[in-house]
């Protein structure tokens, strides 16, 4: 039984590690949305090393996460 226990809590841990690597950080985005003002903030995500810019929503004030493309800086 205990046997049991211990593989189900390592397929749950995996299964949980798996599926994480699907989410988006907070404030991520795929893309700018309609009416997104891009600012001069960029840097580069030290977890995933990709260069990304924070859009502002003019009418929230909220700040969006979106992965730069197509730049010859970025790795």
């Amino acid at each position: 039984m205990g046997a049991l226990v211990a593989v189900i809590i390592v397929l749950v841990i995996v299964g949980l590690v798996v599926y994480s690597l699907f989410l988006k950080r907070h404030g991520e985005k795929v893309g700018p949305q309609a009416g997104w003002v891009p600012t001069d903030e960029v840097f580069r995500d030290p977890s995933t090393d990709r260069l990304m810019r924070v859009w502002v929503d003019p009418a929230s004030g909220e700040r969006n996460y979106v992965a730069e493309r197509n730049l010859p800086n970025q790795r």
